[in-house]
């Protein structure tokens, strides 16, 4: 009973991360007259101090030290900074300019560009149906590409650029909170000097639009740290493959806002692509589904340890 409330709260949290992620897009009009850089900066620079709350409040200290202590993660969340950084901009960026439909398209495709980065830097092989999946996903950037009468760099890029800070995050190995103070403390500096350089400038909107407007861009650190918190409470709850099939709920609710709410044009050809997509992922997901089914199976069939006999202990991952 304990283990079903816990895994019926881990998807109440999943939804609320997810869901937040996927209303977001209501969020960033409301900065306006602030530039996409501005907002920028103020999300890097307000999330580094809700995350500082919540570390003060968990006192969670001890991964700096030890973070400190290795050069390569250091220079590996560096590294991940600066994706982010490309991210958040972009999706700003495309969401206020009006271009919502294809930033939800990559989210939609980020799950085959990931099995792309496994296959190209990993080493992974992949099943047949992974395979139908990803050749389905590029013939949808073709359809997609004549619909625009361009690539859908919008989405392209937001894609590559998740897919890889997953990549470099799972080489990091912090938890959420962490890898979020982490990453913001080092685009803190850069995104302050770029504050006070707009504020020399005067074209600094922060402060200049009344207390309401300041108050929104201050609330771009919860906005961020939120659905973070929400997605570690559920990762510790429920099983990677529930969470797995959770997260089209962010770019199913952008696609929806887009259309229905932003009334972005969506011709026939549009349409089209955005179907291969979502048939690309439908196969994708039932070829997890079962093969989790099969990896549940065979440890059901699995010969049992006899009584008494000397057990190996379980090892953390690498």
């Amino acid at each position: 009973m304990k283990a079903q409330n816990e895994q019926r709260t881990g998807l109440l949290y999943g939804f609320a991360a997810y869901g937040m992620w996927g209303l977001v897009p209501l969020f960033w009009p409301l900065l306006k007259p602030a530039q996409a850089l501005e907002i920028l900066a103020h999300r890097m620079v307000w999330s580094l101090a809700v995350v500082v709350v919540l570390l003060c409040a968990m006192r969670r200290w001890g991964w700096i030290r030890e973070l400190l202590r290795q050069p390569r993660k250091l220079a590996l969340t560096a590294l991940a900074a600066t994706v982010i950084t490309v991210n958040w901009g972009v999706y700003i960026w495309a969401v206020n300019a009006g271009h919502v439909v294809e930033a939800s398209l990559g989210y939609f495709i980020n799950p085959l560009v990931s099995i792309g980065i496994g296959v190209l830097l990993l080493g992974e092989r992949l099943r047949p149906a992974q395979w139908a999946a990803v050749g389905i996903a590029v013939a949808a950037v073709v359809v997609l590409a004549i619909g625009y009468g361009r690539l859908p760099w919008i989405s392209l890029v937001l894609a590559f650029s998740f897919g890889t800070y997953g990549l470099i995050k799972k080489k990091i190995n912090l938890g959420g909170v962490e890898s979020l103070a982490a990453e913001t403390a080092v685009q803190f500096l850069p995104a302050l000097g770029y504050l006070l350089w707009l504020s020399t400038q005067d074209e600094l909107a922060f402060g200049h639009e009344g207390t309401g407007h300041a108050a929104l861009l201050a609330a771009t650190g919860l906005v961020t740290a939120l659905p973070l918190v929400c997605f570690g409470a559920a990762a510790i709850r429920v099983p990677l493959s529930t969470l797995g099939l959770l997260q089209y709920l962010a770019p199913v609710f952008q696609f929806a806002l887009g259309v229905l709410y932003f009334h972005e044009a969506m011709p026939p050809e549009r349409w089209a692509g955005f179907a291969l997509v979502w048939a690309a992922l439908a196969l994708l997901t039932w070829d997890a589904l079962r093969a989790a089914r099969r990896a549940r199976a065979g440890l059901a069939a699995a010969p049992k340890a006899p009584a008494g006999s000397a057990r190996t202990p379980a090892r953390e991952p690498a």
